[in-house]
């Protein structure tokens, strides 16, 4: 008799561990870092310009300082990108490479500055900002979403960041699509708010290997940065990106264009129509 419960109580707790191995590796997997109420506030039920208040029509081009300027002026928070340039200077500009923009070949990496500010942004009289700039410009005026782009010199981009954020007196976090440059200022910057940027697997393209690009997609790489937001595309998301947020994790919408995006978030970075300045 002694022997038959030795055996039912071996097999159950055979049985306990595995259901919560099943429950816990999700858990590990996927857990957002924690974010304070403070650290919350500035952020929380948002606008964001995406790539500051540009046109459709290119007559006020993206990442431009008019752009900024505008949405500034309107009261909007801002989302902007940055790269590193051959001479290390951090400027706001979105592509790997200049011909959208500026209608001309070549890495913006591979350039310096001085070359890059002769250039003209979709044919105007804007040209590719300088990061201090355009937080110059903002002076505070609304919260930052700053999104570092991937190239070959991550580390040396995230360290120039952080050094220009940290002088900034206005409300500024930090996002990126590469977990790696997240897990930087997870590990280096804990005071600023940091998010993982994510989208659909089918979404990332040739330039993401199918593998990488499901991790990405449903934030399974969540452990190694810790996010204290998810900005995920509009639309579908995935059940583990919303469990991510079950545990915590706020919640931003990319990219907007119209208020339907609103509902569930707690940030929106919109495009092309002009939203209320806070939803929640």
């Amino acid at each position: 008799m002694n022997r038959f419960f030795s055996q039912k109580l071996r097999r159950a707790g055979l049985i306990g561990s595995g259901v919560a191995a099943a429950v816990g590796l999700p858990v590990f997997l996927l857990a957002p870092g924690k974010v304070t109420k403070r650290q919350k506030a500035p952020f929380y039920g948002r606008n964001f310009a995406h790539r500051g208040l540009h046109s459709e029509d290119k007559s006020v081009p993206e990442n431009s300082l008019e752009a900024f300027r505008l949405a500034s002026r309107a009261g909007y928070g801002a989302e902007m990108d940055v790269h590193l340039t051959r001479d290390g200077q951090v400027v706001v500009f979105h592509d790997d490479t200049l011909d959208r923009m500026c209608g001309v070949p070549g890495r913006i990496e591979d350039k310096s500055y001085d070359e890059l500010k002769l250039l003209k942004l979709c044919g105007t009289n804007q040209r590719i900002p300088l990061l201090t700039e355009v937080l110059e410009l903002y002076a505070g005026r609304g919260p930052l979403i700053v999104e570092l782009k991937t190239g070959s010199r991550n580390r040396e981009l995230c360290e120039k960041t952080y050094a220009i954020l940290s002088d900034y007196p206005g409300e500024v976090c930090i996002e990126s699509f590469n977990p790696m440059i997240v897990r930087w200022f997870r590990l280096h910057a804990k005071d600023i708010v940091r998010g993982q940027l994510a989208t659909q697997t089918w979404e990332y393209g040739d330039g993401v290997a199918k593998p990488t690009a499901f991790l990405l997609g449903h934030c399974l790489l969540n452990f190694l940065a810790r996010p204290q937001f998810i900005a995920y595309h509009t639309g579908y998301r995935p059940l583990s990106a919303r469990l991510s947020e079950a545990m915590g994790a706020m919640r931003f919408a990319w990219t907007s264009h119209n208020e339907r995006a609103e509902r569930g978030r707690d940030g929106v970075i919109f495009e092309y129509y002009r939203p209320q300045l806070r939803f929640k």
